[in-house]
């Protein structure tokens, strides 16, 4: 049920409070008495209003909510939301008037067999004082730990089952995430009782897996088409597939060209130096997990020099998406800030 507020002089809080319980999905679109979308009402906004004591329902009300035409396909909002990284979104017609509120939980998700590794077990040193107390998957963007944006990402597309591989605090992931089932997922731990690397605790798996599985470092976050990535991996009948980003560095000097002879050929300005990085996303094929030793280190992208050897496919996908690694101070900081003006990360 799609309850509204109709908003007027007279509507207090308490009528909002009541109709966002009905509502039951955490949502309440807000009209004026001609129907007009006005705004939403969260759960989160709610709380916010009373911790901080403010009552005063125009100050509640979020005026400039994300919003699409009624006319939108499914298809489209869909991935719409998954863009924003939003569950709901109220649809209106060409004159503004609110006709519904849509929710991802009307779709028939078609849910994936397939398991999401995601690495958390590191130190986060490079993160100093941040990561003293909280290991670094769990450092907050916005009202979530960091490896919750990472797990939403994949839900979006399908995929439930979850293992998360645990050394530094692990505590902490366990005590939040559990067995996942309060998040509507499946999780399982691959404890690592000393440091793996960063693929050495993909030995510790100890469930037969029949499909390809993603790898995801626990500090990226990227607003990439893991449904894309999936099939990409599967039609190129790899083993493994690297995603990778294009990158640009601009070197600081006047870079100087010389021949044998110590002539001057050629001098750029501080030229601009464009290549690939490796994302820390992977796609893998069960069958790797034979080139690990149970419990023994191992360095992921040094995988794919193994398989080559071999003579198995190995192929890159190129990210176009969002993307960054939370490695450093600055890019916490950096998304922290976007978090605070756009209200969302991607």
């Amino acid at each position: 049920m799609n309850h509204r507020l109709v908003f007027n002089k007279e509507t207090k809080l308490n009528d909002a409070i009541k109709l966002l319980d009905l509502n039951g999905n955490g949502v309440l679109p807000v009209v004026t008495e001609d129907e007009k979308l006005l705004g939403l009402i969260t759960d989160g906004d709610v709380r916010k209003a009373l911790l901080n004591n403010n009552l005063d329902l125009k100050y509640i009300i979020n005026k400039n909510p994300h919003k699409l035409n009624i006319e939108t396909s499914e298809k489209q909002i869909a991935n719409y939301l998954k863009k924003i990284h939003r569950r709901h979104i109220p649809l209106v017609d060409d004159d503004n008037k609110l006709i519904k509120v849509f929710t991802l939980d009307e779709l028939d998700f078609n849910i994936k067999p397939n398991w999401v590794v995601i690495m958390a077990g590191g130190l986060g040193s490079r993160l100093g004082e941040l990561t003293k107390e909280t290991p670094k998957p769990m450092l907050k963007i916005g009202a979530k730990p960091m490896i919750e944006h990472i797990i939403d990402m994949f839900v979006s597309h399908g995929f439930t089952k979850f293992m998360l591989s645990v050394n530094y605090k692990a505590e902490v992931i366990k005590q939040y995430f559990g067995d996942g089932s309060k998040f509507g997922i499946e999780v399982k731990y691959l404890e690592e009782t000393k440091r793996l690397g960063t693929g050495g605790a993909l030995s510790l798996i100890d469930i037969e897996l029949d499909n390809p599985f993603f790898v995801i470092n626990g500090d990226v976050l990227s607003s990439l088409d893991y449904e894309k990535l999936l099939e990409f991996h599967k039609n190129k009948n790899a083993v493994a597939s690297m995603c990778i980003k294009e990158y640009s560095y601009q070197i600081p000097y006047g870079v100087i060209e010389t021949d044998s002879e110590n002539n001057i050929l050629a001098m750029k300005e501080k030229p601009i130096k464009n290549f690939y990085i490796n994302t820390g996303i992977y796609t893998l094929d069960p069958e790797v997990l034979n080139y690990m030793q149970k419990g023994e280190p191992f360095d992921l992208p040094s995988l794919f020099d193994v398989l080559k050897k071999e003579g198995k496919i190995t192929k890159s996908f190129e990210i176009t998406d969002y993307w960054i690694d939370m490695g450093r101070p600055s890019d916490y900081e950096a998304i922290i800030e976007k978090m605070n003006v756009d209200g969302i990360w991607c």
